[in-house]
């Protein structure tokens, strides 16, 4: 198999088009479309479907696209490593993180990392959706509890849990009176199931505010608006100094944090050398270690 026609082939899959790939790389929109189509004929197989304005993958070309796209990766990496004489990291490598880890944590293991590796340029896209890493290009994805995903592997390196918190002016109201006000976060349920001291109880809740991060969600809590149903990372320095108090843990509300990226055999050294950074910085992967982290 041609590797260059292969390599023009994924080129061409990764920005949608021949006319794209060839505007963000100066090649020949010709010469794309000629190495394209001796590929197909090499395999016999149709790669791209293509309409008067559209080009689209056919179900061969994503399965080809989705793996030689690591396998060249891996290539380059390895030439690289080796003209360099050792396995240095080096060269792009693009994370999605979500919103919340992002505001709190990312910014200084980003800036950590780039001090480390300074021949690794590292972006970082902040979002909680999930997204198609091969699609949208990317090395490495972070998220919170993801559902089972046959395509990816990863670990946990993370651990934190949702806990109810309000100011110690917000005295929490007995059973039998009107619902607490709370501030509410994207998501929050109607009633809180919440673990305290004395059991079990459900809260029924009256929302204040509706507010999409949690950030917001407990700068709110803070200033006394109502109870809020926080990650005890964000919150334990309040409740440490007495500026916030506990209502209980939130039950079943366990939040994992893991990294996923598409293949373990095939791990760059960029990826590898950012799953070695995480570790060092959350050996242990408590939420103690999280606030700390955060607080710092």
């Amino acid at each position: 198999m041609d590797l260059l026609a292969l390599a023009d082939f994924t080129l061409v899959a990764r920005h949608g088009g021949f006319g794209r790939a060839a505007r963000a790389t100066g090649r020949p929109k010709a010469t794309l479309s000629r190495r394209v189509a001796e590929l197909e004929a090499a395999l016999n197989l149709r790669l791209f479907e293509r309409g008067a304005r559209v080009l689209k993958l056919t179900e061969e070309g994503r399965a080809i696209f989705e793996r030689a796209g690591r396998l060249l990766a891996e290539l380059e990496d390895v030439t690289a490593a080796i003209a360099a004489g050792g396995e240095r990291p080096r060269g792009k490598l693009r994370i999605s993180a979500p919103l919340l880890f992002s505001q709190t944590a990312m910014g200084k293991i980003a800036a950590g990392f780039a001090l480390k590796y300074p021949e690794v340029r590292l972006e970082v896209s902040t979002e909680d959706r999930s997204v198609d890493m091969i699609e949208e290009g990317f090395d490495l994805v972070i998220r919170v509890n993801p559902d089972p995903d046959d395509s990816l592997v990863g670990r946990v390196f993370l651990r934190d849990r949702l806990v109810v918190v309000a100011s110690p002016e917000f005295s929490r109201p007995p059973a039998d009176c009107p619902a607490p006000a709370v501030v509410r976060s994207s998501g929050d349920r109607l009633t809180w199931a919440v673990k305290t001291p004395t059991g079990p109880e459900t809260i029924a809740i009256e929302p204040v505010l509706a507010l999409s991060s949690l950030v917001m969600v407990r700068d709110a809590v803070r200033a006394g608006v109502g109870a809020g149903r926080l990650p005890i990372s964000l919150v334990s320095h309040d409740l440490a100094d007495g500026s916030l108090v506990h209502w209980g843990d939130v039950e079943g509300a366990d939040i994992a944090l893991w990294t996923l990226y598409p293949s373990r055999r095939l791990l760059s050294a960029r990826v590898s050398a950012f799953l070695d950074y995480l570790k060092q910085a959350f050996p242990t992967g408590t939420p103690d270690e999280l606030a700390a982290y955060i607080g710092r």
